[in-house]
């Protein structure tokens, strides 16, 4: 059998190719930070709530964050400014967890006020590469398969990533890698019972995986009349 050599400046090209490659996709990853804010309740809760800043004004988090919003009056924590928030579509943690507001974008940055983050147009797929951005910084994990959930809760949290315990928590986007469009919006930790180890122990959990609301569902909610 012949063998095949890879000549050692072609060999370095690649490579160098390579980790532009890599560099310039950790640097898109940074970029989606852009659109990661924070929501506080009024007064502010203990846990941090997150959201997308979709562009002109508007903003999508889980229901669950802000909750009642008549009730909490919630603020959006963006660019160094702290926003009141009007309500624009209201969902619940029972229903569809999303809720749909709007901030006064005129004094934000300039390149806020022209930013604009796409809903994807396809539903991700297992094994797709992912991005979940928080204001803090982003992490990567991966679309776990149906099957990697307890068979009573498919079909209702299909949508699922790994890597909990690195990735944001309810409200945070979930993008597309490569694309840098939004895939979905973390609703929930999904957690199974593990065996006793020993006889009359407590139980224990872990956690497994996270569920997002998709794409899909998100165009579903959202209002004919928004554009951004």
């Amino acid at each position: 059998m012949a063998l095949a050599f890879i000549p050692f400046w072609l060999a370095a090209l690649i490579a160098c190719v390579g980790s532009v490659a890599s560099a310039q996709a950790l640097s898109d990853d940074g970029a989606l930070k852009t659109f990661a804010v924070h929501i506080n309740r009024t007064p502010p809760q203990s846990w941090p709530g997150y959201g997308v800043y979709l562009g002109n004004g508007f903003v999508l988090t889980a229901a669950h964050v802000p909750g009642n919003f008549a009730e909490t009056k919630p603020h959006v924590l963006i660019a160094g400014q702290d926003l009141p928030a009007s309500l624009i579509k209201e969902g619940s943690l029972g229903t569809i967890d999303l809720t749909l507001m709007a901030i006064d974008a005129t004094n934000l940055p300039i390149r806020l006020r022209m930013s604009r983050m796409p809903l994807c147009e396809r539903a991700p797929f297992p094994g797709e590469t992912v991005v979940v951005a928080i204001p803090e910084g982003t992490a990567r994990s991966r679309i776990l398969p149906p099957a990697a959930i307890p068979a009573d809760l498919r079909g209702r949290f299909d949508t699922v990533i790994g890597d909990v315990a690195t990735t944001g928590n309810s409200g945070s986007g979930v993008f597309d890698a490569w694309k840098q469009c939004l895939l979905g919006i973390i609703s929930r930790k999904i957690t199974v019972a593990s065996r006793r180890m020993a006889l009359g122990a407590p139980p224990q959990t872990r956690d497994i995986a996270k569920y997002f609301v998709p794409v899909r569902d998100i165009r579903l909610f959202m209002p004919t009349a928004v554009s951004f």
